[in-house]
């Protein structure tokens, strides 16, 4: 798969947790993907669409950082994964993917977005529907970990 696919979702989550969380994370080491089994507790998935491409994009957040990053953003912490952080990490979900897409449309790449997904529970699944390699980036934070999925059919 091509870096210059990946990269604009790496730089536009560190940028969305950055400026609407007050969130620093810091990434760890990219690798692809074997399975289905999330690395978090609570997901946003989002399909991709384009005249030359076919892909989709995840993040994963540990529920201790939701909770987090639902507080700094809203002023509120609530106890566990519930309908409102379920509803944020759709937000930021579509947050990232959009700034994704305005940074591959500079490079001539353009897809349309589907509305997110949102799933919860420990060892939920996420099951992207393209040929391609999927790339997990993993990223890390005071309050727990984040993990984003990649992948394109080419």
């Amino acid at each position: 798969m091509n870096v210059e696919y990946v990269n604009p979702f790496l730089s536009s989550l560190v940028n969305v947790l950055s400026t609407m969380a007050n969130t620093k994370i810091v990434p760890g080491q990219p690798r692809i993907k074997k399975n289905e089994i999330a690395n978090g507790d609570v997901s946003g998935l989002i399909g991709m669409v384009g005249p030359t491409m076919k892909g989709s994009f995840s993040v994963s957040f540990d529920e201790s950082l939701a909770i987090e990053i639902m507080f700094r953003m809203l002023g509120e912490r609530p106890t566990k994964i519930d309908a409102d952080v379920t509803d944020m990490v759709g937000e930021i979900t579509n947050m990232v993917t959009g700034g994704a897409k305005r940074m591959l449309g500079e490079k001539g790449y353009e897809f349309t977005m589907a509305t997110p997904i949102i799933v919860s529970g420990k060892n939920h699944t996420i099951t992207h529907r393209c040929e391609g390699p999927t790339i997990l980036m993993p990223f890390t934070s005071d309050f727990g970990k984040v993990h984003i999925e990649v992948t394109f059919d080419k």
